[in-house]
């Protein structure tokens, strides 16, 4: 005998949003009546008119030639795991305890927040920041504990905030830096106050740093890690952005800080890494080429992003309601808008009147009575144009 009583899903599901691809589904909607949709909402690069370098490409298709396609070791082919350990001296990181190669940098984070954070307790978000960190909290039964980026200071992360909110039950503090959404690049005398905080309340601190060679202006990123040395911290990057490889999904973890400051930490998040098994095998083959090997693309990738990044800014700025802070780093824009609607209302009645994808500023974090977009600027400059234009006659 059968019964008809749904299945219900976990309950640690109920908080998981992603509101980057969550828009997506409607997006797919007005597509299918037929209406063109422009895409301003994923940050994938490949989808527009940029393409994965092809000694990458050569690598990995060289690596499933030579039979490379079973498992791994679990932290990484040694071949990719010193490519990574030569360039993180090369920037100054000095006391490496493990790097694991990872699929994507998304599996890191969510390895090590597995591996540090108990149910109750809490890691600091910047806010606005990359949802992925709350999706996993919440999962874990963990909470997010939102420090904000101030806008007024071109979205470095406000310390003092960040202060204010560190209780008995914070474990981790999260730097994204390049930022996304705002692309904001965080100064030298700001890290070395977060890295001093962590310091003084024990806090792992996390790196993300997947936009760290997309810079524009002649900006120069600093790493957390080598501000922080003896402290523990992860830095997490890969081949998905800098490397124009995001369907790759390869990325890594670094682990540096005093060696048994950091021990249990490390065995935690190792064990967890054996428990998958292994990143995939072939794209490992790309890690290497990609440190080491040509880097041209990457002045044609920031030439170009640069005349879009000015396109988009100038044109919203122009614009009454809206204002822009002209991103350092990465390839997004985060402008305020000023309507009376919800920055979500606003962003799906552009989708449904003219077909244009925005990700609204709710789906990022943002203080409390401020609206915004995230705007992608990787499509070509006739596409924005166009969606700027609609953009403006949408919002009179």
């Amino acid at each position: 005998m059968t019964t008809n009583r749904p299945i219900v899903a976990a309950q640690r599901t109920r908080n998981v949003k992603y509101a980057i691809r969550d828009i997506v589904v409607l997006a797919d909607e007005i597509k299918q009546q037929g209406r063109e949709v422009l895409h301003l909402n994923i940050g994938d690069p490949i989808k527009f008119d940029f393409a994965t370098p092809d000694h990458l490409i050569e690598a990995i298709h060289q690596g499933m030639l030579e039979g490379d396609t079973g498992y791994g070791p679990s932290h990484g082919r040694a071949e990719a795991v010193a490519a990574i350990t030569a360039e993180a001296k090369r920037k100054g990181f000095e006391q490496i305890n493990q790097v694991c190669v990872t699929t994507g940098a998304s599996e890191g984070i969510e390895l090590a927040l597995t591996a540090l954070v108990n149910p109750g307790e809490n890691v600091l978000l910047p806010t606005p920041g990359y949802p992925l960190y709350s999706a996993v909290l919440s999962k874990l039964q963990a909470e997010a504990n939102p420090y904000y980026l101030d806008e007024a200071n071109g979205w470095q992360p406000d310390v003092a905030d960040i202060e204010a909110k560190i209780n008995d039950k914070t474990r981790a503090l999260v730097v994204i830096n390049p930022n996304n959404p705002t692309g904001s690049l965080s100064s030298r005398e700001t890290l070395q106050q977060i890295v001093e905080l962590a310091r003084q309340h024990n806090l792992v601190i996390f790196a993300d740093e997947i936009y760290d060679k997309i810079l524009f202006d002649g900006a120069t990123h600093v790493p957390l890690a080598t501000l922080a040395q003896d402290h523990p911290c992860i830095t997490f990057n890969g081949l998905s952005k800098s490397y124009l490889g995001p369907g790759l999904r390869c990325g890594w973890s670094i682990l540096t800080g005093d060696k048994e400051h950091c021990a249990d930490f490390t065995d935690a998040f190792m064990k967890m890494a054996r428990a998958r098994l292994c990143s995939n095998s072939p794209t490992q083959w790309a890690i290497k080429p990609a440190l080491e090997g040509d880097q041209s693309h990457l002045e044609d990738m920031i030439n170009r992003l640069t005349v879009r990044r000015d396109l988009v800014v100038d044109r919203l700025n122009a614009m009454p309601g809206f204002s822009c802070v002209k991103p350092t780093g990465a390839f997004y824009v985060f402008p305020t808008i000023a309507a009376n609607a919800s920055d979500w209302d606003f962003g799906l009645g552009l989708l449904r009147e003219h077909g244009v994808v925005t990700v609204p500023g709710t789906g990022f974090g943002q203080r409390e009575g401020t609206k915004h977009l995230r705007i992608v600027l990787l499509p070509p400059e006739p596409i924005l144009e166009k969606a700027m234009d609609l953009i403006e006659k949408f919002a009179r």
